[in-house]
Order: structure tokens, then C-alpha cells, then sequence
């Protein structure tokens, strides 16, 4: 921090203003950015600027994402400007990113730390894990590895809640939305791969690509299915591309819609040989690419539901 004091100095931008050392940003349409109290003592911006030096020197980094809520949108402007100002390299200012994000509200309003309506992340993961093992019991009685299971749709349902929508968005904190194994839920995409799981098993497929004829897939259903699973490597661009974890989710969700579809509509194991396997191949992939798809997110697939 010292160092960021005495750089800033250096430059002359560092003036004093009621006592404190601040740094003018008006002409970046910006109030001032404190980098000392008048008692001089640091705060925030003056240990994330000489954070972002360290940074530099220890990583080498290509990117800097700070996944901070929406709140610090001006915090995070004012320090990226002044950290030009540090002679760090073009490169790693480019870098530089804030990845901002709504907040979390319950049903009956705005958590508050002053008010004691927060819940700790540790308490709402032992919860969704309970709620989950519940509704599986209801659900399949006699399940096995019911522990292992609700655990992974129970922290699964956390997760994909939370990346279900635009990152910037406020979020509505609701259980039965969360937990629902029948709407654009974690649970429901978790539930369509364990179809596709057990219908692979059942007909104990085995992958052999020169065997498959594809003119059995030319039916609506299954090219709204081809369709969706074409365009995964581009998802997965315009994810990274974004900073948005929704565009997975949301794709991960229709492509899960739209093969329950495709099997309501069209059996699998059928006697036509010709048909079954590439029905079971198009299966195989939708399998794939929602594991592949919700391992990108965090989620783990549960073997049953």
C-alpha cells in the first residue's frame, strides 16, 4: 500500500482534500477516489490497488474478473482508472474486470444483517439437501444412496438457481421453485439425464458411430434435439465471451425439454434395429452433453432419482 501512495505521489494526482489524499476523477464523470483517510489510515481502494500490483507480478494475468455485486459498480470504476496511474502494463489494466451480479431477496424482502434475516450458505445447503431426501422418499421409497443422491440434487438446485438468469438480476429466494422436478429447474435437468442414463443401461448401448443410420433422426423431434446439441461449443463461446452462466443454464434446460419431447413422442427400444440405435445415439448425446454442461456449472449428476 505504501508503494500505491508513494507511485500515486509521484504522478501528481494525489492531492489532499478535507485532510484526506484522494485522487480527482471528474474529469471521467466520477466523484474523487479516497485512497487515504485524513487520520491516514487506508481503506478499500488503496488495498485493492495494491492488490492489482501484486497481481501482476505474481500471476501474469490475462484476466482480473472481481465477481462482486452490483453495489461496488462505481468502487470498481473509480480503482480500475486509477490503477493506470500505477505504470502497470496496458495489458493487464485490459484485464481488469468487474463481473457484478443482483442480489438475493427472500419472499418477504431484502435480507439485512442489522435486521438478523440473512442465512448462512452452510445452513441453506443442509437445507436443500433435507428438503431434496424428503422428496425423493416421496417420490422412490425404496432408492438407494438416497444420502448421495439428495445431496447432489439438493446442492445442484442451489446452484443452478443462482445461474438460472442474468447475472445482474435480483433473485427471489423461493423452495418450491427451486426444488420443483418439473419446472426449468436443476432437479428437472438432473432428472432428464438419469432418463438417459437408464435407458442407455437398459439397452446396454455400446458407442459404435459407423452403425448409426441417421436418416432415423429426421423427424421433428429429433432435430429440434440435433439442433440444440449443434450448438454447445457456441454456448459455451458466448459463455465465457458474456461472463454469463445463464446462457448455459438456459440451454442446458431446453435441451432437456426438448429430448423429453422427442421420447414422449418417439420410443426408444423398438424392434427395428435400425432405429433404436440411432435413437439411443441421440440419447447418448443429449447423456453427454448435460453431464458435460452442468460439470461446467458445478452441478453433479446423480446415477438415480
Amino acid at each position: 500500500m505504501e508503494e500505491v501512495i508513494e507511485t500515486l505521489e509521484k504522478t501528481g494526482k494525489l492531492v489532499e482534500s478535507q485532510g484526506a489524499k484522494i485522487i480527482d476523477l471528474s474529469e471521467k464523470g466520477m466523484p474523487p477516489c479516497m485512497i487515504c483517510k485524513s487520520n491516514g489510515s487506508s481503506i478499500y481502494a488503496t488495498r485493492d490497488l495494491a492488490a492489482i500490483l501484486y497481481r501482476t507480478r505474481q500471476y501474469d494475468f490475462n484476466k482480473c474478473l472481481y465477481v462482486v455485486a452490483y453495489e461496488q459498480n462505481l468502487h470498481f470504476k473509480q480503482i480500475f482508472e486509477v490503477a493506470k496511474l500505477l505504470g502497470i502494463d496496458k495489458k493487464y489494466i485490459n484485464g481488469l474486470e468487474h463481473i457484478s451480479y443482483g442480489m438475493v431477496h427472500l419472499k418477504s424482502g431484502k435480507m439485512s444483517t442489522r435486521e438478523g434475516n440473512i442465512i448462512k450458505v452452510e445452513d441453506l445447503l443442509k437445507e436443500a439437501i433435507e428438503r431434496a431426501s424428503k422428496i425423493l422418499e416421496e417420490k422412490n421409497p425404496n432408492i438407494e444412496n438416497k444420502e448421495e443422491i439428495a445431496r447432489k440434487v439438493g446442492i445442484g438446485a442451489i446452484i443452478f438457481n443462482d445461474l438460472a438468469n442474468s447475472r445482474i438480476k435480483d433473485e427471489i429466494f423461493d423452495w418450491d421453485q427451486i426444488l420443483n422436478f418439473q419446472g426449468e429447474t436443476g432437479p428437472y435437468m438432473q432428472y432428464i439425464f438419469v432418463r438417459t442414463k437408464s435407458i442407455l443401461e437398459n439397452m446396454e448401448f455400446k458407442l459404435d458411430t459407423k452403425n448409426i443410420d441417421t436418416k432415423e433422426l429426421l423427424d421433428e423431434e429429433a432435430i429440434d434435439v440435433i439442433k440444440d446439441i449443434y450448438e454447445f461449443e457456441e454456448t459455451l463461446k458466448s459463455v465465457t465471451q458474456k461472463n454469463e452462466p445463464y446462457i448455459l443454464s438456459r440451454y442446458l434446460i431446453e435441451l432437456a425439454k426438448k429430448y423429453s419431447a422427442f421420447y414422449n413422442e418417439h420410443k426408444i427400444l423398438v424392434e427395428d434395429k435400425n432405429k433404436a440405435n440411432a435413437r439411443a445415439y441421440l440419447t447418448y448425446m443429449v447423456n453427454i452433453v448435460l453431464e458435460n454442461g452442468a460439470k461446467i456449472l458445478g452441478i453433479k449428476m446423480p446415477e438415480k432419482m
